[in-house]
């Protein structure tokens, strides 16, 4: 991993940079969020002590799992390598984040709605880890936009290309302008928003757009020849649209 500066003998890179500050945007954003709908923003500092932990514990998980073939090999770096998937921090830190309302008796879709979009932003701001780092990049292309890839980084049977699709910038954009989307709509549509609504505007979003990008993607996790991200990014869509729909359909029986 790239390294930006030392502190003594302790060497700091600038993927972990970039996943600080996009923890520190989310915490921003929430807060910014809580006060608006009139909560404790305080409990966006409390909620981080177990969102944050079991979110990190969520994305190494997933991203262990998707490259097993090599940790099986490699097994002393499943706890000391780097690496990190973002549908299991999404799934860690929602966990920690149902525990902390519940524990705390707030109302957890509403908090969902909170730390939305300061999540996808965080993404945006995090996917610049894997710029430093020359990973997440996609097929060889001559478009002017394309990036160079340094020959140790390069995916085996693509030793002779140099320049890429920049997946992390595409999917950075993408995140970004869902950040935007989903503050506006939270603001514009608030007196007709459900609680979650956000957050499954989030979840619709996001799974879109990795649903497309994952086919630039190389050397992809695959079930039954399909990428793995996609399986999950199209469950998450319906499942997403699914209670939306049908929270409506009932809010319309009931009067």
């Amino acid at each position: 991993m790239e390294i930006a500066f030392y502190l003594g003998p302790f060497a700091v890179h600038w993927y972990g940079i970039m996943i600080m500050l996009g923890v520190l945007a989310t915490l921003i954003v929430a807060s910014i969020e809580a006060r608006r709908r009139g909560e404790n923003w305080e409990h966006v500092l409390n909620a981080a002590l177990l969102v944050v932990p079991l979110g990190v514990v969520g994305a190494r998980l997933y991203h262990v799992i998707d490259q097993w073939d090599f940790y099986r090999q490699n097994p002393a770096l499943i706890f000391g390598g780097a690496g990190l998937g973002i549908f299991g921090a999404v799934i860690g830190g929602a966990i920690g984040l149902i525990i902390y309302t519940k524990w705390k008796k707030l109302r957890t879709l509403r908090w969902m709605d909170i730390v939305a979009p300061g999540l996808i932003l965080a993404q945006a701001i995090g996917r610049w880890g894997n710029f430093f780092n020359q990973e997440l990049y996609g097929y060889p292309t001559d478009l002017p936009w394309a990036i160079y890839i340094d020959p140790a980084h390069r995916l085996p049977g693509y030793e002779t290309y140099s320049r890429f699709h920049p997946l992390f910038l595409y999917e950075s954009l993408w995140n970004f302008a869902g950040f935007i989307l989903l503050m506006v709509l939270a603001r514009r549509w608030k007196h007709r928003l459900l609680d979650g609504d956000i957050f499954c505007g989030y979840v619709i979003y996001y799974g879109v757009g990795r649903f497309f990008l994952e086919n630039l993607k190389l050397e992809v996790w695959t079930l039954a020849g399909v990428p793995t991200a996609q399986w999950i990014s199209g469950a998450a869509i319906l499942g997403a649209l699914a209670v939306i729909i049908y929270r409506r359909y009932r809010r319309r029986r009931a009067g």
